[in-house]
């Protein structure tokens, strides 16, 4: 009989180069096996057709994966044109076939409507909840219910090839975005503009908040380092490769805590503060130990999100 090992308390961040064809959540439980870790989560999903960064965060960091979901993103993404689907990306049903008329010029113009804060009306396939349903429960039922335009902000939509045959248009851009911009729609809607429609060929994740495309570790790598790491039950290698739990933070003001006032903040006390209201504020012990998260509002400091006591 094969012997069951128990989890592992594991602490971190691991920046992983998702592979295509899985779900964010498929890759999340396989690599959270690879580390034999008890607990982890990721911080925005990515569909099956695409690839590239996923951070994922385990044990204590999943206190702090909200950072991530709410900051900026970049892609590379390639769109097809002259076809619309119903996902908006190569999955979908071809729901119209367009001619191209577009030259280069008419593409880069069309662009600039995209740019800046912007509304965006969400894609019927998407996790957003109408009546308690994801979205995309409906729209796999051919239902198709209201979506309030949100406020999203494109900060760099640059092209960076367009291939035109006598049969087919592709383009190739780079998008850095705000949270909550859906690049399907994007895509949809500027083959809308352009009045042939297009869809999503190909996406690419290369940097989310602070972390970027160079610093992505690759599944098979992760899985040749686990192989021995499961028979030895030494898991150094695969752990080093994890950033420490304050990696995703560090655009935020940092205070350093003397020990009384690091002991009110555990037993979750307030103390005073004459410093400026800030949502969030990193908190770190004389010896530089992190100790989590805390807000600052009409003169006192509050704990926000800290470690578990064991941990600091």
């Amino acid at each position: 009989m094969t012997q069951q090992h128990k989890r592992r308390a594991v602490d971190g961040i691991l920046l992983l180069d998702k592979p295509l064809e899985f779900t964010s959540n498929g890759i999340l439980q396989k690599v959270r096996w690879l580390y034999q870790a008890q607990k982890a989560g990721h911080t925005g999903a990515l569909d099956p057709l695409a690839s590239g960064l996923l951070p994922i965060c385990f044990g204590e960091a999943t206190k702090f994966s909200q950072f991530l979901l709410d900051t900026d993103k970049t892609y590379l993404v390639s769109a097809r044109f002259g076809i619309r689907t119903d996902t908006s990306d190569a999955a979908g049903e071809v729901v119209s076939t367009r001619p191209v008329a577009f030259n280069q010029q008419q593409l880069e113009q069309a662009m600039q409507a995209f740019r800046g804060d912007i509304l965006q009306v969400p894609t019927m396939f998407s996790a957003l909840k109408y009546q308690g349903q994801p979205l995309y429960k409906y729209a796999r039922q051919g239902i198709t219910v209201p979506r309030e335009a949100r406020p999203i902000s494109i900060f760099r939509f640059e092209l960076l090839a367009l291939r035109q045959s006598s049969d087919q248009t592709d383009a190739d851009f780079i998008v850095h975005c705000s949270k909550g911009t859906y690049i399907r729609t994007l895509i949809d809607d500027l083959g809308e503009a352009l009045g042939c429609g297009a869809y999503v060929s190909a996406l690419h994740r290369t940097q989310v908040g602070p972390f970027q495309a160079e610093a992505m570790q690759p599944l098979p790598k992760l899985e040749a380092l686990a192989e021995p790491c499961h028979q030895s039950r030494d898991f150094s290698e695969l752990d080093q490769l994890l950033l420490p739990l304050d990696a995703a933070l560090h655009g935020l003001e940092a205070l350093t805590l003397s020990a009384e006032q690091q002991r009110r903040i555990a037993h979750g006390q307030s103390f005073g503060c004459e410093l400026p209201d800030a949502e969030a504020v990193r908190l770190y012990s004389a010896e530089q130990q992190f100790l989590g998260i805390g807000k600052r509002e009409q003169g006192e400091l509050k704990p926000r999100r800290l470690l578990s006591t064991n941990k600091q």
